[in-house]
Order: C-alpha cells, then structure tokens, then sequence
C-alpha cells in the first residue's frame, strides 16, 4: 500500500524551484523504493503535482515523489509544511 503523502517544507520547495529554474548540476539524495538512500548528479527539469502529491523530474528522466527527497547538494530537507 501507498504512504500518504507528507508535503515537505516549503521553504525547501522553494529553493527546489530556484535549481530547476537556474537549471544548474545538483546532487540529489533520495529514498529508492527499497528504501535506500540513493545519491544522483544532475539537472532538475521539472517539479510538479499531480493528485495532491509533489514531484520531482530530473533531466534523466528519473521522477520520485518530493517527500523521499533527503537532501539537496548536502542540505537536508527539514521537517514538513503540516500542522
């Protein structure tokens, strides 16, 4: 079964927009669906939501849901935009 979605902190998201925008490298860690923490290097292409969930596009076609991302070139993601 799917885990509810948890929005992350929306400062964050915010600085997620900047890299796409500035379309600069970036590393990127994130959970596998092994839950493994998995390290990329790359271009942000797109951040997008799709049925109430965030996502994240990387130029490689990769595509996760922004609530596995761990961290963003060395910046952990804080806690999350609930209440």
């Amino acid at each position: 079964m799917k885990k509810k979605y948890i929005p992350i902190n929306c400062d964050f998201y915010d600085e997620i927009e900047i890299h796409a925008m500035r379309k600069s490298k970036t590393t990127v860690v994130y959970l596998s669906k092994n839950e493994e923490q998995t390290t990329i290097e790359g271009i942000i292409k797109n951040v997008f939501s799709k049925n109430k969930e965030e996502f994240l596009e990387m130029e490689n076609g990769l595509i996760f849901r922004l609530d596995r991302l761990v961290s963003l070139d060395g910046k952990d993601v804080p806690g999350n935009c609930e209440i």
